[in-house]
C-alpha cells in the first residue's frame, strides 16, 4: 500500500497555531477570544489595527484623567489595550504595551520638564516599562475562560508595583485617578484605589466581551449576549453608588476652617529659593487679610487656619525674623495655624513639615512628609547623578522622609495630614485617618506646576481620598489649586491658580474608619495575586497543551 504524499506544512505565524495543534485545542482557544483568536492570518493589517488600538488605549486613559476629565474613556482604555494584545504572542504584546504606555505617560507627566527634558522623558520612560509585562500578561490570560476578571486584576497588579518601586514608586495616572466624582469612585470606600481600578478595568473588559460575543452570535443568542454583557457592566457601575454607604463613618461636630493661599512670585520657574522671605510674607499677609475679613464680618471666625507646604522655606526655629512673622500672624487671627515649613538639621538635611502653631504657646505637634519627590526634594544616589546632570546640584539639601502618621490635634479636632506627593500613595492618608484623623488636609506647593494640569490631577486624587475614608478633605496650596472636597468627592470650593486667595469653610468632622481604612492594602494584594495566578495558570495550560 503506497503512503499518501503530503505537501510541506505551512510555517506557524504569530497569530496562527502550529499545524500540530489539535482541533479541539484550537477550537477551545477560539471560543475564549473569537473572532480575534489565533487561527486568523492578518499580516500587516493585523499589525496596523493592533498598533492603533494600543495608541487609542493610551490616549483614552490620558483624556480620562484631569485636566481633561472625560472619565468614561477609562473603561474604553482598558478595553482597547486588551483588544490590541488579545490573541497575539507575548513578544508582540510587549511592544504594543510599550506603545500604549508611552502614549499615556509622555504627555501625562510633561510638567516634570521643569527639572529638564531629560528628567521628564526618563520618568515617562520608566513609567512606560510597567506596561510591557502587563500587556504580556493580558495576552496570556485572554486565553482563559472568564478573562474579563483576570485582565482587570492585572491592571491592579501593574499599578501596585508601579506605586512602590523604584525609589518608593510613582503611582501617577492610575485608572482610579480618572474617576474622582463618578460612580466608580464609590468603590474606594471598600478597597481604596485598587478596587476602583479593578471596577473600571472590569467594566471595559465586559464591554469588549459583549462586542466579541455579539458579533458572531446567531438567533436568540444575538439578543441575549449583549443583554447579559451590558447588564453586568451596568451592575458594576451602579455598585459604586452603594459602596460608600457600607460602614459609613459617623458625623461629629462642625469645624470652621480657614485657608490661606499666599501665592508665589515668579510662578513657573524651577526654584523659588531667591524669594523665600517674600513667600513667607505673602502667607503671613494672607493670615492678616483673613483676620481683617473676619473682623469685618465677611467670614465667620475660624477654629483653625491652614497654610500650605513651604509657606515658609525659612526655618523659624533658626531664624528669629521668620519666627516673629509667623507668631504675629497667629496672634492676629487668634486661633491655631497649621503652617508648612522647612526644618533644617545640623547635618545639612531637612524635613518638609506641617507644624501646629498656637497663638499663645507657639509651635507644637509636627508632621514630616513621608513620600518625597526624587530629584526635586532629594537626589537619590547624589554622587552618581550629579556627575552627569550638574543642575541637580541646585537641590542643595536632601529632605529626609518622615515615618509617623500625620494625625495632628489642633483646636479640638484631629487632622489627617498628608503633604503634597503623599496623597498619591495609599498609606499616608490611610494611616493618618486610622490614627484618629477626622478631616483630611493636604498642604501642597504647586507653584512650579501652575497651568500644567498637575494641580488638577492632584486634586482628583484628593477627591478619591475623601471618598476612600469618608471624610471632608481640604487642599491648601501656595499658588493653587486650593480646594474643599465633600466626603462624596464633590468639590465645593476651588481657588484660582497663581493668585492670592483666602477662604473659610464649614466642615463636618467624621469619626470611625471606612471598610477601606480597616482593610488597608489587603484588597489590592488579593486582586493583584489573582491576576498573577491567572498568568501562571495560562502558562501551565499552554505547556500542557503543547506536550
Amino acid at each position: 500500500m503506497v503512503a499518501e504524499q503530503k505537501g510541506p506544512e505551512p510555517a506557524p505565524s504569530p497569530d496562527r497555531p502550529s499545524p500540530n495543534t489539535t482541533a479541539p485545542e484550537s477550537e477551545a482557544r477560539a471560543t475564549v477570544w473569537s473572532p480575534l483568536a489565533p487561527g486568523h492570518r492578518w499580516g500587516r493589517l493585523d499589525l496596523l489595527w493592533r498598533a492603533l488600538a494600543a495608541v487609542g488605549a493610551g490616549l483614552a486613559q490620558l483624556f480620562a484623567l484631569p485636566p481633561y476629565g472625560f472619565w468614561w474613556l477609562g473603561p474604553l482604555s482598558a478595553a482597547l489595550l486588551l483588544l490590541a494584545v488579545g490573541g497575539t504572542r507575548t513578544r508582540r504584546a510587549a511592544w504594543l504595551g510599550a506603545l500604549s504606555g508611552a502614549t499615556l505617560m509622555v504627555p501625562l507627566v510633561s510638567w516634570q520638564d521643569i527639572f529638564g527634558i531629560d528628567v521628564w522623558l526618563a520618568i515617562a520612560g520608566a513609567e512606560t516599562v510597567y506596561f510591557l509585562p502587563m500587556a504580556m500578561g493580558l495576552a496570556l490570560v485572554a486565553r482563559l475562560p472568564y478573562w474579563p476578571l483576570w485582565t482587570a486584576a492585572l491592571w491592579v497588579a501593574q499599578e501596585a508595583v508601579r506605586a512602590r518601586w523604584p525609589l518608593g514608586g510613582f503611582p501617577w495616572g492610575k485608572l482610579a485617578y480618572a474617576q474622582p466624582d463618578t460612580p466608580f469612585v464609590g468603590y474606594a470606600a471598600l478597597g481604596s484605589s485598587a478596587l476602583v481600578t479593578f471596577a473600571v478595568a472590569l467594566t471595559g473588559s465586559m464591554l469588549l466581551w459583549t462586542v466579541l460575543r455579539a458579533v458572531p452570535a446567531r438567533g436568540r443568542a444575538r439578543a441575549l449576549v449583549p443583554a447579559v454583557g451590558l447588564a453586568t457592566s451596568a451592575a458594576i457601575v451602579l455598585g459604586g453608588l452603594v459602596a460608600p454607604a457600607i460602614g459609613r463613618p459617623a458625623p461629629l461636630e462642625t469645624v470652621t476652617v480657614g485657608m490661606v493661599q499666599g501665592n508665589v512670585p515668579n510662578v513657573g520657574e524651577m526654584s523659588v529659593l531667591g524669594e523665600r522671605m517674600q513667600v513667607l510674607r505673602n502667607h503671613a499677609d494672607g493670615v492678616h487679610d483673613l483676620a481683617d475679613a473676619v473682623r469685618a464680618g465677611e467670614y465667620p471666625e475660624p477654629d483653625l487656619v491652614l497654610l500650605p507646604e513651604n509657606a515658609s522655606d525659612i526655618d523659624p526655629f533658626r531664624d528669629p525674623v521668620a519666627e516673629e512673622t509667623i507668631q504675629e500672624a497667629a496672634a492676629d487671627i487668634g486661633v491655631p495655624l497649621l503652617w508648612g515649613m522647612s526644618r533644617f538639621n545640623d547635618d545639612g538635611t531637612r524635613y518638609v513639615q506641617s507644624v501646629v502653631w498656637d497663638p499663645e504657646t507657639g509651635p507644637g505637634e509636627t508632621y514630616e512628609k513621608r513620600y518625597l519627590v526624587p530629584f526635586g526634594e532629594y537626589i537619590p544616589y547624589r554622587d552618581f547623578f550629579t556627575r552627569f546632570v550638574s543642575r541637580l546640584e541646585q537641590v542643595s539639601s536632601d529632605a529626609v522622609p518622615g515615618t509617623e502618621p500625620g494625625a495632628l490635634d489642633i483646636a479640638g479636632t484631629t487632622l489627617a495630614v498628608g503633604i503634597c506627593f503623599d496623597v498619591a500613595f495609599d498609606p499616608p492618608v490611610r494611616e493618618s485617618v486610622a490614627a484618629g484623623g477626622q478631616i483630611i488636609v493636604i498642604p501642597t506647593n504647586n507653584a512650579n506646576y501652575n497651568f500644567t494640569g498637575q494641580s488638577n490631577q492632584q486634586l482628583a486624587i484628593t477627591q478619591l481620598r475623601a471618598v476612600e475614608h469618608g471624610r471632608p478633605a481640604v487642599v491648601v496650596s501656595t499658588s493653587g489649586i486650593s480646594a474643599v472636597v465633600d466626603p462624596d468627592g464633590t468639590v465645593v470650593y476651588e481657588s484660582p491658580e497663581a493668585e492670592p486667595d483666602i477662604h473659610v469653610a464649614e466642615l463636618t468632622a467624621m469619626d470611625g474608619p471606612t471598610v477601606a481604612t480597616r482593610l488597608g492594602a489587603v484588597p489590592e494584594a488579593l486582586i493583584a495575586a489573582i491576576g498573577l495566578a491567572a498568568v501562571i495558570a495560562s502558562v501551565i495550560v499552554a505547556r500542557r497543551a503543547r506536550s
